[in-house]
């Protein structure tokens, strides 16, 4: 009974968040909402055995992970916020206040990785999924990872449009979420 209504709570703070989003299908908002509710999947599935053996290796790779997801969201909202010079100029309704950037943020975080906050939401349901891998979690995995690679590559045709050949030019020197990798 509980983690049905942990999952019913959670989507409907999920629709709330992502209201102007899910009217706008093909933005990187709509296909973020998807992700993020599959990452809440992933947290109501394994919520009984949460942490219960934290120095088994899964768990450990998960507490590695979930590290990771937080300091790449706080890098990679910090210098948003702080370099990317945030404007009603941007007036698009389906994006954060925070999303709205005027200027091109291509240093710290964002030198060696294009979208760090999808990272960490990468990292994030990785993180989640490996509290307590199952085969049915790491179907839910695969889809929150494919979800945020089409919230990537919409986030990068709508930045492309806005910034033109400065953005084109970051995205050859830059990976979507692993440096030098990926």
């Amino acid at each position: 009974m509980l983690p049905t209504i942990i999952f019913l709570a959670g989507t409907a703070i999920l629709i709330w968040l992502s209201r102007k989003a899910l009217r706008a299908p093909g933005r990187h908002g709509f296909y973020r909402f998807f992700a993020w509710e599959a990452i809440l999947v992933l947290f109501v599935l394994n919520q009984e055995p949460w942490g219960r053996d934290p120095f088994a290796p899964h768990q450990v790779v998960s507490w590695i992970l979930m590290t990771i997801s937080i300091l790449l969201v706080h890098q990679g909202l910090s210098l948003l916020r702080r370099n990317g010079q945030a404007s009603e100029e941007r007036s698009d309704n389906a994006l954060y206040e925070f999303e709205k950037t005027t200027s091109l943020v291509t240093e710290g975080i964002y030198r060696h990785i294009r979208h760090p906050m999808y990272a960490s939401l990468l990292a994030l349901a990785w993180g989640a999924y490996f509290q307590n891998p199952t085969w049915v979690g790491s179907g839910v995995a695969v889809t929150a990872s494919f979800f945020l690679l089409l919230t990537a590559k919409a986030d990068e045709q709508e930045c492309l449009a806005y910034f033109g050949h400065a953005y084109a030019d970051y995205m050859r020197r830059t990976r979507r979420f692993i440096p030098g990798i990926f």
